[in-house]
């Protein structure tokens, strides 16, 4: 089952990713950031007031949002959302800037790398082991970090002097900072506690960034307009997340296996490139997608 959703979860990422590069076309990145911060709270505001009110609306069901399953310390409990919260956004906030400046086409194969970075971290921490087939899947992605800072150059991108690609890997290594925390955090809170308030803390510390940093300078720099893309980056991701989340929340999955699924999601952002951006240059970088998606039936088949 926990498979199952890391597919679902895959597909749903590629619409985030496409929502997100279509939202900051020639748009401000923070006040973007915040309004998806904003959108995803209030989604998930009913999990959060029944928490507050005590009410117990969704105690005993799928969606239950008491942080633990029995006794357990609270301020514990949102102290540990608090720090996912630090992750996730310092990801983004490199990841938004990231994406607004660079083809799609490389921000996705470069994202899908993230699994790696997971792998020696799982190994690590978590005891994982990988059998043949499932190192074959990563080997694979492996290569396709070296084709893709060649098939780069042809946009005249370069992997070391470019800031915005900096941006892109620095979101990429703390994605993989928050893909090890959440397999840590989720053998202790429920899916929905967690989800929910770091959405809440998201939007909080955003808000704080938003006034200190934009606000004050936003006739000098990028002006924001809306765009119908922004509500759609929240429903994406907060599905995906719903996903994933319930994903490493059962006992048998491996964070080394769901992270290098989830980066299946360059299919669907990779095809949006192409058909909605009109991205170029994309026989180069046909041959990093096909590596990834073999790696990723590799990996599949040996997860079963």
């Amino acid at each position: 089952m926990w498979l199952l959703l890391a597919f679902v979860s895959a597909t749903l990422l590629g619409f985030y990713d496409t929502s997100k590069k279509a939202a900051l076309k020639d748009n401000a990145v923070l006040p973007v950031l915040f309004l998806n911060t904003l959108f995803s709270t209030i989604i998930f505001s009913p999990f959060i007031l029944d928490v507050l009110v005590g009410n117990d609306w969704f105690a005993g069901t799928s969606l239950e949002t008491a942080p633990y399953q029995g006794e357990g310390n609270m301020l514990k409990a949102h102290l540990m959302v608090v720090v996912k919260a630090v992750i996730v956004l310092t990801s983004w906030i490199a990841g938004y800037f990231g994406i607004k400046h660079i083809p799609i086409t490389i921000v996705g194969p470069i994202n899908a790398t993230r699994p790696v970075m997971v792998l020696v971290g799982a190994m690590l921490l978590f005891g994982e082991r990988l059998n043949l087939c499932q190192w074959i899947g990563v080997l694979l992605s492996m290569l396709s970090i070296y084709l893709m800072s060649r098939s780069s150059k042809k946009e005249n991108i370069d992997f070391v002097r470019n800031k915005w690609m900096w941006c892109v890997a620095i979101g990429t290594i703390m994605g993989a900072v928050s893909a090890l925390y959440d397999k840590f955090i989720m053998t202790e809170l429920s899916p929905l506690f967690v989800q929910s308030w770091f959405n809440l803390y998201q939007f909080i510390m955003m808000f704080i960034i938003l006034m200190v940093v934009w606000y004050p300078t936003r006739e000098k720099t990028t002006r924001f307009h809306w765009s119908w893309a922004i509500p759609l980056i929240a429903v994406f991701v907060g599905a995906a997340d719903f996903s994933y989340f319930n994903a490493l929340s059962m006992e048998d999955s491996m964070i080394s296996v769901v992270s290098l699924i989830r980066r299946g999601s360059v299919l669907i952002s990779f095809a949006c490139g192409v058909i909605i951006f009109k991205e170029r240059n994309l026989k180069a970088k046909i041959v990093d997608l096909l590596l990834i998606l073999i790696g990723m039936i590799f990996v599949y088949f040996g997860s079963r």
